[in-house]
């Protein structure tokens, strides 16, 4: 299992963050003594929601940004709950107890177009651009915080799956039963804002919370040119 590293001064706290980009900056701010500059080091960001943190993430430990693709197993009649997640080279993370609540086309039916979706999403956010090389490096993967954490187990192993040498999670919020579901999986967890629950919400950990659209989140990646030749 790998080391959970938490805030003190922020667990158990709400609204302690003022949006996402506030909450990337706290984290880099943590993190810079072991990460600032870090050789063959690259931040991945899990999109929506996880690339305003990642871009504070990863200016602030003067660190390479990048996309990694994961997309929630949500159920039919309740998009909020999920009973699982998969990533965009295959890996695929399913409650057992899945197939007794939607039975077995169901559980396809889900993944079939949560396939589809993270497609999309994948070609709307990185285009023809391959994915990062990965093999050898440390990775430090983020987004907005971790409900359940299956979408981060998910993005632990598909970074592992691609070569990675060293995988860390840093988010800026998380219950305390997804940050140790993470923590068995990856080699360190930051966790800023923990919190137990239920319920739990990412939403709770900041003032200013909204969903994020793919449209405005190609924009944070790529904004817009300003001034003349």
């Amino acid at each position: 299992m790998g080391e959970l590293r938490t805030l003190p001064e922020l667990q158990g706290r709400t609204r302690v963050f003022a949006d996402r980009a506030d909450a990337g900056r706290v984290l880099a701010r943590w993190l810079e003594p072991e990460w600032k500059g870090a050789e063959d080091g690259i931040v991945l960001a899990v999109p929506a929601g996880g690339v305003p943190v990642g871009l504070e993430l990863a200016r602030g430990l003067e660190l390479p940004l990048d996309l990694i693709f994961v997309r929630k197993l949500h159920f039919p009649d309740n998009p909020e709950a999920g009973f699982g997640a998969l990533g965009e080279g295959g890996v695929l993370l399913i409650d057992p107890d899945a197939e007794r609540w939607l039975g077995p086309e169901g559980v396809r039916a889900v993944v079939a177009e949560e396939r589809r979706a993270l497609a999309e999403r994948i070609r709307r956010l990185r285009g023809q651009r391959p994915p990062p090389r990965l093999a050898g490096r440390r990775v430090l993967l983020t987004d907005d915080g971790l409900a359940s954490g299956a979408s981060m187990r998910v993005a632990v192993r598909e970074a592992r799956a691609r070569g990675a040498e060293q995988v860390e999670v840093a988010v800026p919020t998380a219950s305390s039963d997804a940050a140790r579901r993470v923590a068995r999986e990856a080699d360190r967890v930051f966790v800023a804002n923990l919190r137990s629950g239920p319920p739990f919400a990412v939403a709770d950990a900041y003032r200013n919370w909204r969903d994020l659209s793919t449209e405005e989140v190609a924009a944070l990646l790529h904004p817009p040119r300003t001034g003349g030749a």
